[in-house]
């Protein structure tokens, strides 16, 4: 008897929020060392800097069974201290196997305008490596700027945050599908 292979287990839906339990915390740092420092070589071997001291961390969690299973995807917020109201987005990850899921990084970016939003928001911010550009723009951001950052190109952008109300809840955040192929 021959077996046909079985598809690895692809969840159908993903919750997207703030990662407040440390484990969620851990796996956020640890996705962000495998895209940033082992897969691309932006970095050797941390990312972390002065900004994660006060960043908030949102993580993009796979389900298995309806339960968190494991962070697929991740990005940070913060608020530049002397500039009230302005707020940026950085180190936007996900896991190799989950990139071809749009609705991630769209989630991630959603909770994070959305939640700066909330609290106080008037001016959010990102350098987009060169490649996400268009996800950007069909998200509502616009290009500002060109610049090159760690060697590679990037666009400044800013979100449009009318296309983003604001989020109050982001603990629990949001839950986002994955679209059959």
């Amino acid at each position: 008897m021959i077996l046909e292979p079985v598809p690895p287990f692809r969840p159908s839906h993903f919750r997207v929020k703030f990662a407040v339990a440390p484990w969620e915390r851990r796996a956020c740092a640890a996705l962000r060392r495998q895209v940033f420092c082992i897969e691309q070589g932006i970095f050797e071997g941390d990312d972390r800097d002065a900004i994660d001291a006060h960043a908030i961390p949102i993580c993009a969690l796979s389900t298995l069974g309806g339960e968190a299973d494991a962070v697929v995807g991740t990005v940070r917020i913060h608020e530049v201290a002397d500039r009230t109201g302005e707020w940026w987005g950085s180190r936007l990850a996900v896991a190799r196997a989950f990139r071809g899921t749009a609705a991630l990084g769209a989630g991630l970016i959603q909770v994070a305008v959305s939640s700066a939003h909330a609290r106080g928001c008037t001016r959010f911010l990102a350098h987009v490596q060169e490649r996400n550009v268009p996800l950007f723009e069909a998200l509502h951001w616009s290009s500002l700027d060109t610049v090159e950052l760690h060697g590679r190109p990037h666009s400044l952008m800013q979100a449009d945050l009318a296309a983003y109300p604001p989020m109050y809840d982001p603990e629990h955040g949001l839950v986002t599908f994955r679209r059959a192929a």
